[in-house]
């Protein structure tokens, strides 16, 4: 076929998608109307899962799996902005890795809101301000948010879904690195990028901010500072890209969560967080800890914090494989809570591309 034929089979092409698209569009909002009328939530991370993987099992090429995935991810976003508005609070500024997270999830048609901590999220989530928060969880090389975890023991949200995204840290600056002084960043980050920086970067002094956003922001306004940060900074801050992939660790991720009012049903590839405190006596964690052995359950990560309210006595965070409804989990978290001063089931969710097997 000529040029000029093959471009009329595309825009005949493109006509049908169009019409598919608004077609589709319209049975989504009488989705919608009825999950309103239920009091259903608009958001259901399971049935997502379930349109992603079944849009990726139909796909023959040559478009990748990833790119069937953001191109459906972006039509759910058009239709649940169009039911109604929809904020997405997350850790900003503008440009911040959960700001990339948060945009990965949702997509581009949902309205997003900066905020200053991870407590602002938690609070504009459970204040309704905004319907649901994307806050860092764990990072790959430098391990557990803390902060992140102890809002779950002040608030009753719950955890719907996660992210994975990987990290990549640059070093950007408008001076040449010879003349690069000092660099701002994340506390975090500067641990992901330790080696590279005492090796490359000997004597420079490291200012710890906010966020990388906030970083940029300001070794965009002055002479002789860089930061380390992601390439979306670099756009939104003009500054150059002075050093690419600075990170000690090739293989860097951090993982996200979704937070907010409920969590869903299973989905048959689920994970579950929960946060338990056990008495004071010999072989209690061990014995809490066994309940998931008994019954066949693994688990993928703990993590201790001190408990606010009681002096030297402590709070466990983990999460494990399975849903809070299966048969199997319920039995098992029926048999922990024998063993616990106290027993939150923190949300049960589809779990994400990105997870290490």
């Amino acid at each position: 076929m000529s040029l000029d034929e093959l471009r009329r089979r595309i825009d005949d092409i493109d006509r049908q998608l169009i019409r598919l698209l608004n077609e589709r569009t319209r049975f989504a909002l009488e989705i919608g109307r009825i999950k309103r009328e239920n009091g259903g939530e608009i958001y259901v991370p399971a049935r997502e899962q379930e349109v992603l993987k079944r849009a990726e099992e139909i796909n023959d090429g040559p478009l990748p799996a990833e790119s069937v995935r953001a191109i459906y991810r972006e039509i759910m976003s058009a239709a649940i902005a169009l039911e109604r508005l929809v904020k997405i609070a997350y850790l900003g500024p503008p440009a911040t890795f959960t700001h990339q997270a948060a945009r990965m999830r949702f997509g581009a048609s949902v309205a997003y809101e900066s905020c200053d901590t991870i407590h602002d999220v938690f609070m504009a989530v459970a204040k309704r301000t905004c319907d649901y928060g994307v806050v860092p969880i764990e990072n790959s090389t430098e391990g557990a948010v803390t902060h992140t975890l102890d809002e779950f023991t002040e608030t009753p949200l719950r955890i719907c879904a996660e992210i994975y995204l990987p990290i990549s840290h640059n070093l950007l600056s408008k001076s040449p690195r010879e003349a690069i002084r000092r660099v701002y960043s994340n506390p975090q980050v500067f641990g992901q990028c330790r080696r590279w920086l005492q090796e490359r970067m000997p004597g420079v002094e490291q200012i710890p901010v906010s966020s990388t956003a906030r970083a940029a922001e300001l070794a965009a306004g002055e002479a002789g500072a860089g930061a380390l940060a992601g390439l979306l900074a670099a756009d939104l801050y003009k500054l150059d890209v002075i050093e690419r992939d600075i990170q000690d660790v090739g293989e860097n991720t951090t993982r996200f969560l979704v937070i907010g009012p409920t969590y869903g049903p299973p989905t048959g590839e689920d994970r579950t967080s929960v946060v338990f405190g056990v008495r004071h006596k010999v072989g209690a964690l061990y014995e809490a800890l066994s309940s998931f052995s008994r019954h066949g359950i693994n688990l993928c990560k703990i993590e201790s914090r001190p408990n606010k309210t009681k002096a030297w006595e402590y709070l466990f965070f983990v999460d494990f494989e399975g849903h809070a409804e299966d048969e199997s989990v319920r039995v098992a978290l029926a048999e922990l809570r024998e063993h616990c001063t106290v027993l939150t089931v923190l949300g049960s969710y589809p779990r994400a591309r990105g997870r290490s097997e």
